[in-house]
């Protein structure tokens, strides 16, 4: 006596079908979403260096880009690595702090806003002291590490609806 069994394997099937094509794929999506994430990181730097009223003008502002190599910082997060840089010299004293020696600074006095002019007979003198940081990165850091799990999971939810959608 012989038992024939049938099983209707067509959705499985269709699983490993998804898998295969997904998987071609998740390398380059992985890529574009550790992208997305320093595009977030840098989007959360500007708005700390406006919230903390680091500067009047845009040139550190704007400075900060995506995988420069000059005057860089590193931000780790697991296997994520965003490596993010200026070319504007004074970013890191603007953050950390740093002792001031006293010299005179050449510009004018428009009200209480004080614009450096090169070469001007008048301005201000600046007295030696510790001038306290704002500290910047550290409070866009800590922005991005609250963000993160709720970016994940969005990111994985959001890959899966894509790539496991049932027809």
């Amino acid at each position: 006596m012989s038992i024939k069994i049938n099983v209707d394997t067509s959705q499985l099937e269709n699983f490993f079908n998804c898998v295969d094509n997904s998987t071609n794929d998740l390398k380059k999506e992985l890529l574009a979403y550790q992208k997305g994430i320093g595009i977030e990181f840098l989007d959360i730097l500007q708005n700390e260096i406006i919230r903390k009223h680091v500067v009047d003008t845009r040139l550190l502002l704007s400075s900060f880009q995506l995988g420069d190599k000059n005057n860089y910082w590193k931000l780790t997060q697991g296997k994520l690595t965003l490596e993010v840089g200026t070319n504007v010299e004074y970013a890191k004293w603007v953050n950390d702090g740093h002792n001031q020696n006293s010299r005179f600074v050449p510009g004018v006095w428009h009200g209480s806003r004080f614009e450096y002019i090169k070469g001007a007979k008048t301005g201000m003198m600046l007295t030696a002291k510790f001038v306290e940081g704002y500290h910047y990165w550290e409070s866009a850091i800590q922005i991005l590490e609250k963000m993160m799990p709720n970016i994940m999971e969005n990111k994985i939810k959001n890959w899966l609806k894509n790539n496991f959608h049932s027809t």
